[in-house]
């Protein structure tokens, strides 16, 4: 019995070292940068002087058949029990639909704003800085996190949305636990939240001639 027993916890952790290896050496690799250029991995950013050496690094980008004017609302009122995530809505959003509209009375953005992350509206992220239609940073207030939204233009109606996130993991927090979680699972979440961002975007700005000028989105060299 005593053998089983240890014969199966071996058989457990074996299993469970070669999916960490899997993750960390094929898909952590890919989803830390999915969508992205090398060039556009590679550039400095907003932000990147705040979180030294950090743990996790993403850089994810989409083209948008949008101009840089025409995606920033959808920014601005991004938020939990505000505007939503655009996501998966039963999972950071208590199930409400995220909104498919501009919200004018979230549309005004100060340092120092608290994006609301929690249920209860009082944990998040703040702004810590911006610049109108080109980018907006929040941070946790410490300097362990910031999160990064960029728009860089392609051309007249096509644009780059460009995310970074840059975490240092403490290893001894008692939330050590959720950041691996979050290791594995943010591609998920923020892959849906970009894309439909993009299908919002490009809902509104897509209209008449140009919707059917734009039906080949510009490809971007890798």
């Amino acid at each position: 019995m005593r053998s089983t027993s240890l014969t199966r916890v071996t058989a457990t952790l074996a299993a469970a070292a070669t999916l960490s290896l899997v993750y960390l050496r094929l898909i952590r690799p890919w989803q830390l940068r999915w969508g992205a250029t090398d060039s556009e991995v590679a550039r400095a950013r907003p932000g990147d002087d705040v979180v030294r050496r950090p743990t996790f690094n993403a850089t994810r980008a989409v083209t948008v058949a949008a101009r840089p004017d025409e995606i920033w609302p959808w920014l601005l009122q991004l938020g939990c029990k505000r505007a939503g995530w655009y996501s998966y809505d039963w999972i950071d959003n208590l199930g409400r639909p995220s909104a498919e509209r501009i919200i004018s009375e979230l549309q005004r953005v100060e340092v120092g704003d608290l994006i609301p992350i929690s249920p209860d509206g009082k944990q998040g992220l703040w702004v810590k800085g911006f610049e109108p239609n080109r980018w907006l940073l929040w941070w946790d207030n410490k300097g362990d996190v910031t999160w990064l939204w960029q728009l860089d233009p392609v051309d007249d109606s096509h644009t780059r949305l460009i995310t970074r996130v840059r975490m240092r993991y403490v290893w001894t927090s008692p939330v050590i636990l959720f950041n691996l979680l979050l290791d594995v699972g943010d591609i998920v979440m923020m892959r849906k939240c970009m894309l439909g961002i993009k299908r919002r975007a490009e809902s509104l700005a897509c209209s008449g001639e140009r919707c059917q000028r734009e039906t080949m989105v510009p490809k971007i060299r890798r």
